[in-house]
């Protein structure tokens, strides 16, 4: 635990929380932001271009880190559960957005049978399925409880987003801490940022298949939704603004604009593979930038800038930078557009999930084929060969935590099959969306990492780090024990080094 120790050199603990020296910051307040889809490159091209921009004040006042990653997979519940826990997927465990559980049963809405005190198996779904009207901004009043998955070993009871993350959320400490909470997201299953206890007093979650991914404009005012939640809560507003409320301690949301302008792009966002921003990639970053100039501004007119730490991050990149996508055929509800389902249906192979975005991830019916489908899978006469860089199984797994290999843990899949850069799986070869995320490339998985304060000379620091470090971080800022968090404690998860020296 070098780098935890090293926040003992200037803060002093008591009572099991850390308090700042007297003589240290007076920071009361950490707002996350992260630009889901933005690369470390673009931050560091946007800034060089633009040195008056919002992005770069906060640079030049910032520990930035240009090496950092996020998880893997980087999708992105895994990656928030990383950014607002510390845990890897596997310690989390919240592998993917659509995935398959073997021992929760199916909803009761899908008429499946919970069968009581046994293993059942069934998809997990945490994106709009799980809403009462999955195309109403407002998610027709939020999670309806028929549409979730059961615990056969609690009563069949419905199984919240939030009972399904395993470790406690920073949002948690910080309002046990009797500090004030708020966060906006994109959709209501990002309930598990609560956590087992309600962590996040003030939760804001419009759902984003209200509108559409691939229209700029529509993207753009779901995101100020957001930015003016956040410009309340500045304002001692909760996020609508029709209620007081004290200023947050922790705050933030997730901006997808970037995001769908690589979507949108024919070339991902870009002009050439050294990543120079095309004409939708540009209107996505200064739409960020001013919205971002818009928080900092309201921050300033509150008095509340030498107080408060600002978090620039992203869940994940878009693959690919600059070039046509190759598209891998993949619909899970046709087979003969399904080249891994066909791939392991002509092997004699069933499986109960295949998820696929650039990467893929299998759940198995019986996991004793697992050697069989690997085979399968990596037979360089089928038609996966030329895009595939490896199929992973058992306990070469990319997920860290000892024991989460087939057969031990119901979340994981048994099986990733990891595919070469640039790679997208779609459901058919006239797909509209041109980049991804999900998997394991550096694309998906390279991300910008600033940590931005007023009284602060800015810092470029070139070690590696990952997302994962921003949670003990932030509760170190606030003057708590990193060790609060469970991550912290089973996969030791450290603090950002440069951003505890600054705090001396």
């Amino acid at each position: 635990m070098r780098l935890l120790s090293l926040t003992c050199l200037f803060l002093m603990t008591f009572g099991g929380s850390v308090i700042h020296a007297a003589s240290g910051p007076k920071i009361k307040h950490v707002l996350v932001i992260s630009v889901d889809g933005m690369h470390s490159q673009d931050l560091a091209k946007w800034v060089a271009a633009n040195p008056g921009s919002a992005l770069a004040r906060l640079t030049n006042t910032g520990v930035n880190y240009p090496n950092a990653s996020t998880t893997q997979p980087s999708d992105s519940i895994p990656s928030t559960v990383g950014i607002f826990t510390g845990a890897s997927p596997s310690l989390g465990g919240m592998y993917y957005d659509d995935a398959w559980h073997r021992v929760w049963a199916p909803s009761s809405a899908s008429g499946g049978v919970c069968n009581p005190g046994v293993p059942n198996g069934t998809a997990i779904d945490l994106k709009q399925g799980i809403d009462f009207n999955g195309t109403s901004l407002d998610a027709g009043g939020g999670i309806n409880p028929n549409n979730l998955p059961r615990d056969p070993f609690n009563n069949c009871a419905p199984v919240y987003p939030h009972d399904m993350i395993r470790v406690n959320t920073i949002f948690e400490v910080v309002k046990a801490a009797g500090m004030y909470t708020a966060y906006s997201e994109k959709r209501p299953s990002y309930d598990f940022l609560n956590g087992k206890t309600g962590g996040v007093t003030d939760l804001y979650v419009p759902e984003i298949n209200a509108v559409s991914l691939l229209n700029l404009s529509q993207i753009e005012g779901f995101d100020q939704l957001r930015v003016n939640s956040i410009l309340n809560e500045i304002n001692e507003f909760n996020h609508d603004g029709t209620q007081e409320a004290p200023k947050p301690n922790l705050f933030g949301m997730n901006f997808q604009s970037v995001n769908s302008a690589k979507k949108a792009s024919a070339t991902s966002g870009y002009t050439n593979a050294s990543g120079d921003f095309d004409a939708l990639m540009l209107n996505a970053m200064n739409y960020v930038d001013t919205s971002l100039g818009s928080i900092v501004s309201a921050l300033d007119t509150q008095g509340l800038s030498n107080s408060t730490v600002i978090v620039i991050t992203a869940k994940h990149g878009e693959s690919p930078v600059g070039s046509t996508r190759t598209i891998v055929l993949f619909d899970p509800n046709k087979l003969a557009n399904n080249l891994i389902g066909t791939i392991l249906t002509n092997a004699g192979i069933a499986w109960n999930k295949i998820t696929a975005k650039t990467s893929a991830f299998i759940w198995l019916k019986d996991q004793t084929q697992t050697a069989q489908a690997v085979a399968a899978l990596t037979d360089p006469t089928n038609a996966l060969a030329p895009n595939l860089k490896q199929v992973l199984a058992g306990s070469s797994l990319p997920f860290p935590q000892p024991g989460n290999t087939s057969g031990t843990d119901p979340a994981p899949p048994d099986i990733v099959v990891w595919m070469n850069d640039g790679v997208n799986f779609e459901p058919t070869l006239t797909s509209t969306t041109h980049a991804e995320h999900g998997g394991f490339g550096i694309n998906e998985t390279h991300v910008p990492l600033l940590v931005s304060y007023p009284r602060w000379s800015p810092v470029t620091a070139n070690g590696s780090v990952t997302t994962r470090q921003i949670a003990p971080t932030v509760l170190m800022l606030l003057g708590l024990d990193p060790n609060a968090l469970q991550a912290v404690q089973i996969e030791h998860t450290p603090v950002l080094p440069e951003v505890a020296a600054k705090l001396q």
